[in-house]
């Protein structure tokens, strides 16, 4: 059954028969004694054994079970302490056959060094000398903008100087350059008391815990004081930070400041990866935010992967917070964790933020891998527009219709159909509009779409991915009602671009979407449309064209319709038919009516 060797079997039958019915986690080794996948488990022997008692319906799981020689397991207390476990364990030894986390960084910090008048700057090494650290930051960035912040608000020392009472007693250091600025006070040379300099570097404590509202409070207060003493000049300088506070805290503020301390996840997924972003919020700002990626080995759940990585970033980001803001209750339940699914408030705003975060980072995802494969790059292109068109199918097989007409005259329509994202020019279709009288654009596009499809229907050949309707609400309707009618509709993703605004149309959807100009999708979908443009008008002016010599041609007595035909295929313009001799036209029409047109264009 599972094309394992029967003594082998026997022997991996014994080993899960052993194994106790606790929370723990096991390990599989392959015939060389490596560990190729690490599980979890709330019991043991249930878990282990429901791989091997029956076959498994996953392709990847039966190649994992069939390279399975030997089966070790760890005993812990709890379920969770089974998952802690369980990650330590995938990012020591990596098992071939266990998710991938993708993002292995080292992440900045701010550092509060333990030392006389604290210096505070970035550092990405954490070294136990009784330091002070703040993140990680996901976001160098955000620790640029924070110690940009610090330096605008207080004036701090750069220097590395030893500044105990000693050494600055005995007046061992000089002031810097930084002084003269105005960015520092010198305490190297006393000319700052300490309790003045502890008390800046409470402020960046609390700015750095999210406690903006508190020292705002404090700052008004010291400001006021300063004002009824007449410290004028003071004054204004402690305004200037109050302003600088509150600017920056507008910034981050995107809730209820009462939103205290929450940690916020959600969970997207494919076939391939899963994508899992965390928000930190303390009182209403965001403070941290981070996305990491998975990649899938056998059929990992979301329920699963959501767990890992919940214990995988709340360990690697010092997160301690009680409550936590998840998309569904996980199984696992850990201690002081407290899961809240919002259905409603500001806490589901989070909730909603943190989904339109994820989303964006599988797209980024999507369009940084369409940008690096040179050969391949089209299915990039074509997985990011189904993804941004909602699609179930990847649209390989598009076409697109546009209607052309001058005033109503000779209306003719195009079909234009690409595929693996380009034009494919031998399924172009042109089409003259045979049942609309006058300058319908809905009527005619009625027409064309119904004569597209019943004819593929009638000889059952392959129906396109996606229909792109050049046009607005009203044209994707008509269209719409068309595939109905011919009983596909379910069967074909359709949708309209409306040129003014290059909005995108969804059946059913009043609502359109607007993809970013830099879109992928959108210029796939304006290259359709254009092409789709230049192919219907260049057949709307060969009509007018070969109409405009019919009229002319249509006053020669003994000249129909059909010899008018021959003519314009033969001759091409009125110019060469004038130019041409008798002889030349006796060959085309016969000798009486040659003698006509000379005789007519002689007159």
């Amino acid at each position: 059954m599972f094309r394992i060797p029967k003594d082998r079997y026997e022997k991996i039958l014994l080993m899960v028969a052993s194994l106790p019915s606790t929370p723990g986690i096991y390990q599989y080794y392959d015939d060389v004694g490596k560990i190729i996948y690490v599980g979890k488990a709330k019991n043991l022997k249930k878990r282990v054994g429901s791989y091997f008692n029956r076959e498994p319906e996953s392709g990847k799981t039966r190649v994992l079970i069939r390279r399975v020689f030997d089966i070790k397991h760890i005993v812990v207390e709890t379920e969770e302490d089974a998952l802690l476990l369980e990650n330590n364990l995938i990012k020591k030894y990596q098992p071939r056959y266990n998710v991938l986390l993708k993002d292995d960084k080292s992440y900045p910090w701010i550092c509060i060094k333990n030392e006389p008048y604290p210096r505070v700057f970035q550092t990405r090494n954490i070294i136990k000398d009784g330091s002070e650290y703040f993140g990680p930051y996901t976001s160098v960035k955000m620790v640029r903008t924070l110690l940009e912040l610090f330096k605008q608000m207080y004036p701090l020392r750069t220097c590395n100087y030893d500044l105990s009472p000693k050494n600055i007693a005995e007046g061992k250091y000089k002031r810097c350059l930084e002084f003269h600025l105005g960015n520092c006070k010198a305490p190297c040379e006393g000319l700052q008391k300490e309790e003045e300099y502890l008390k800046y570097i409470e402020n960046i404590r609390d700015i750095l815990k999210g406690n903006i509202n508190g020292l705002l409070l404090q700052l008004k207060d010291y400001m006021i004081s300063l004002a009824e003493e007449y410290k004028f000049e003071e004054a204004q300088q402690v305004k200037s930070r109050i302003e600088t506070l509150s600017k920056y805290q507008s910034k981050s503020t995107i809730v209820n400041p009462n939103i205290h301390d929450v940690d916020v996840f959600s969970i997207l997924s494919d076939e391939n990866a899963a994508y899992i972003n965390f928000l930190k919020i303390i009182n209403g700002s965001i403070i941290q935010a981070h996305t990491i990626e998975y990649r899938k080995k056998l059929d990992e759940s979301e329920d699963e992967l959501l767990t890992m990585a919940i214990v995988e970033i709340r360990e690697r980001l010092k997160s301690q917070s009680k409550e936590v803001i998840v998309p569904f209750i996980p199984k696992v339940k850990l201690a002081n964790i407290q899961f809240i699914v919002p259905k409603i408030g500001d806490k589901k705003s989070l909730l909603e933020l943190s989904q339109r975060n994820v989303k964006y980072y599988q797209l980024e995802k999507l369009k940084q891998q369409a940008n690096y494969f040179k050969k391949p790059k089209q299915s990039y292109v074509l997985e990011l527009a189904q993804k941004e068109l909602r699609m179930d199918k990847l649209p390989i097989h598009i076409e697109c219709f546009d209607n052309s007409n001058i005033q109503g005259s000779h209306p003719v329509a195009a079909c234009v159909v690409f595929k693996n994202g380009k034009p494919s020019k031998r399924d172009y279709r042109h089409y003259n509009i045979k049942t609309v009288t006058g300058p319908d654009d809905f009527a005619s596009m009625e027409e064309v779409v119904y004569r597209r499809y019943s004819r593929i229907l009638e000889e059952k050949s392959a129906l396109p991915n996606l229909v792109v309707i050049d046009g607005g609400k009203g044209q994707l309707s008509i269209a719409v009602n068309v595939l109905k009618e011919l009983d596909i509709f379910d069967k074909v993703s359709i949708i309209s671009i409306a040129e003014k605004l290059e909005e995108i149309y969804f059946p059913g959807d009043s609502v359109p979407l607007y993809l970013d100009k830099n879109s992928s999708t959108l210029k796939l979908i304006q290259n359709l449309r254009n092409e789709a443009h230049r192919f219907g008008l260049s057949f709307h002016q060969d009509k007018r064209s070969k109409a405009a010599l019919s009229s002319q041609l249509e006053h020669i007595p003994g000249i129909g319709e059909k010899t008018i035909e021959l003519l314009i295929n033969h001759f091409k313009s009125v110019d060469n038919i004038k130019k041409a001799d008798i002889n030349d036209l006796k060959k085309v029409v016969g000798k009486k009516r040659a003698e006509n047109i000379i005789l007519f264009f002689n007159k």
